[in-house]
């Protein structure tokens, strides 16, 4: 209360942070809860669309990685540029565009299409996690932090157990599945509309906009048209320059902090080992399912969801020094979905993988709020949008590479059990690195001596530092 119309906010004091955070929650829900999803694969590959599960596996699902990959820096660049809002009302109307193709559209080049949509909403996913750090006070940021996210995954509990109920009770179709999360989506479109709007962007703080008002001023003043547009052109120029410049430089201040590099590299390489996972588990349980037996898919989606919002909020609420004991927390907890990714792999019980796949999930969720609010405490609001896209690139960077080395390389031609012990595996490495890291940290900062608690100190900065 009152902290938005200090000096330095861009809401306006009657806002305040409840009001544009009450907002993303109901746009983050209606935008995941998504009752096709869980149903996806068999979707696809069923009498609604004929695809096989090579198509899927091979040409549709990798179209999402790859564009992605393509997309995160473009979509990075002009969030700031556009200041947000823009940004996720464009998320929602690829999402309906997504959906829209899945519902209506046939065979593989129009899926592939509905994929290229979909990953363009999820590439806008750093204007949404970065837009409620710019409208709130730094001191709501784990609270806000922990609201939002715990919206996406109840919004996902949701689309799973309506999903669930409707095709296991109500004999409903999958068809109806995918309209059902067509509306949902629009709602979500809607309802970006009434978002704040930040009065300035961030990252470029005004500068682009004060070169502007010069250009025009400079461009009344002029008599040729031809002179105005040339010299629109060199400060646009001048402009895109600064602005890389300026990139470069941020970066190396951003990531120059050992603390707050250790928390990136977790929020890359877990962002990258959930979504593989994620992305070819229905693959799995198709492999796995017994023949002619009813798929789960949906209750396992609503049940991991649901636990992983009450992590999530969990943690908004959890008080402990993270500074000492978040990586050795990082580390461990990274070890337990190791185990449980490896133990998919190797059951051939449907259940066991379903339970393994709901503390995959929920601890997974767990640890990337943890994250997500220990890197925006660190930096200063310019930065958010340029460390959580660079984050997003490098865990996408590393998903392209997973994915052209276990799903596209024709000469393995790895089974999907393979596939998730090479993904179990991936997780066990960085669970080696952060343990070892923990137990650094934790030592040297248990150390008595008022010395090392400065060094330390210095490492994870304030927001005035970054």
């Amino acid at each position: 209360k009152g902290d938005c119309g200090k000096k330095g906010h861009y809401m306006p004091c009657h806002a305040g942070w409840v009001g544009p955070t009450v907002l993303l929650c109901i746009y983050g829900f209606c935008s995941m809860m998504r009752p096709i999803e869980p149903f996806l694969t068999e979707f696809l590959t069923g009498t609604c669309k004929n695809l096989t599960t090579e198509q899927v596996t091979r040409q549709v699902y990798p179209v999402w990685t790859y564009s992605s990959l393509l997309l995160l820096i473009p979509v990075l660049l002009v969030t700031d540029f556009l200041r947000y809002k823009p940004v996720i009302i464009l998320q929602g109307l690829t999402y309906v565009i997504a959906f829209l193709l899945v519902l209506v559209g046939s065979g593989v080049p129009s899926t592939q299409l509905a994929l290229f949509s979909y990953s363009i909403a999820t590439a806008a996913d750093v204007a949404y996690f970065s837009y409620i750090y710019i409208v709130v006070h730094a001191s709501y940021y784990q609270r806000v932090t922990s609201y939002v996210r715990a919206s996406i995954l109840l919004g996902y509990s949701v689309g799973g157990l309506l999903a669930q109920l409707l095709v296991s009770l109500g004999g409903v179709s999958l068809y109806c599945l995918a309209f059902v999360t067509l509306i949902s989506v629009s709602i979500a479109l809607i309802t970006s509309f009434f978002l704040p709007m930040p009065k300035t962007s961030l990252f470029l703080n005004g500068t682009y906009s004060a070169q502007q008002r010069n250009s025009d001023e400079d461009a009344h003043k002029s008599e040729s048209a031809d002179s105005d547009n040339r010299m629109k052109s060199r400060m646009a120029a001048k402009h895109i320059g600064r602005m890389f410049r300026r990139l470069i430089l941020d970066c190396k201040t951003c990531y120059s902090s050992a603390a707050l590099l250790f928390f990136c590299i977790w929020a890359a390489t877990g962002r990258c080992g959930f979504y593989q996972v994620s992305g070819y588990v229905q693959l799995l349980w198709v492999y796995i399912q017994p023949q002619n037996a009813t798929a789960y898919n949906g209750g396992v989606d609503a049940i991991s969801t649901l636990t992983g919002a009450a992590a999530t909020v969990a943690v908004g609420h959890m008080s402990l020094e993270w500074s000492v004991w978040g990586e050795l927390i990082l580390g461990g907890f990274t070890l337990l979905i190791a185990g449980s990714v490896f133990l998919m792999d190797l059951t051939d019980n449907i259940w066991i993988s379903y339970t393994c796949y709901i503390l995959f999930k929920t601890v997974y969720m767990q640890l990337s709020t943890i994250c997500t609010f220990q890197i925006a405490k660190a930096l200063n609001r310019k930065r958010y949008a340029l460390v959580f896209g660079i984050n997003s690139f490098v865990g996408t960077v590393l998903q392209s590479v997973l994915t052209a080395i276990v799903i596209n390389t024709k000469s393995l031609k790895l089974t999907i059990t393979s596939q998730f012990f090479i993904y179990a595996s991936y997780f066990a490495v960085i669970a080696m690195l952060f343990t070892v890291r923990g137990v650094y940290t934790v030592l040297h900062m248990k150390r008595p001596a008022a010395g090392n608690q400065a060094e330390r100190a210095t490492n994870l900065p304030e927001v005035s530092h970054l």
